[in-house]
């Protein structure tokens, strides 16, 4: 029993040494526009019937995001909204830790966004069009956890934004 005990020990310490490292040893490329070559990327867009600066005003108030998108929880910006300014979230279980990278008033915002394993970088543009405005959003996700776990990360992020989309959508449109 002893032995049992002695090679699990073992094991999880040589896993936690391995992802310790891997968290240790990996770095991201920040950039305002998505990683084509990432594993994971998605491409995501909905039609509001709403002005952009709405739709704008409802997503630059990250502390307020878990008041009306479910899947997000303890939002909290650091600062102010503007390039540079960081924030922590949660999200599909992962506690992310994100600095944005875009701010273009009623137009764009972007962010990238570290978590265990992984990496994102996400871009939102507000276009209007005869009244209404149309929400385009990109998103690539990379890391040794993405890599691994690759049709899961691509199948989460494809259902997380639609329904992020479909959330902003009721918001924006009361």
């Amino acid at each position: 029993m002893k032995k049992i005990v002695y090679s699990l020990l073992t094991i999880i310490g040589v896993l936690t040494i391995i992802v310790v490292c891997l968290e240790a040893f990996s770095s991201y490329t920040v950039s305002e526009s998505i990683h084509e070559q990432a594993p994971v990327k998605t491409y995501q867009e909905i039609t509001i019937n709403a002005s952009p600066q709405k739709v704008y005003q409802i997503m630059s108030e990250i502390n307020h995001w878990a008041e009306w998108h479910g899947d997000v929880t303890e939002p909290t910006l650091t600062g102010s909204f503007t390039k540079g300014s960081s924030f922590d979230w949660k999200s599909g279980g992962l506690t992310i830790h994100s600095t944005l990278h875009t701010v273009v008033p009623n137009q764009k915002i972007g962010w990238s966004g570290k978590a265990l394993g992984a990496f994102a970088i996400h871009n939102w543009s507000f276009i209007e069009h005869n009244g209404q405005t149309t929400v385009k959003v990109d998103e690539s996700m990379e890391g040794w956890l993405v890599y691994l776990m690759r049709t899961k990360f691509q199948h989460g992020l494809e259902e997380s934004l639609q329904i992020w989309l479909k959330n902003l959508k009721s918001k924006a449109e009361q």
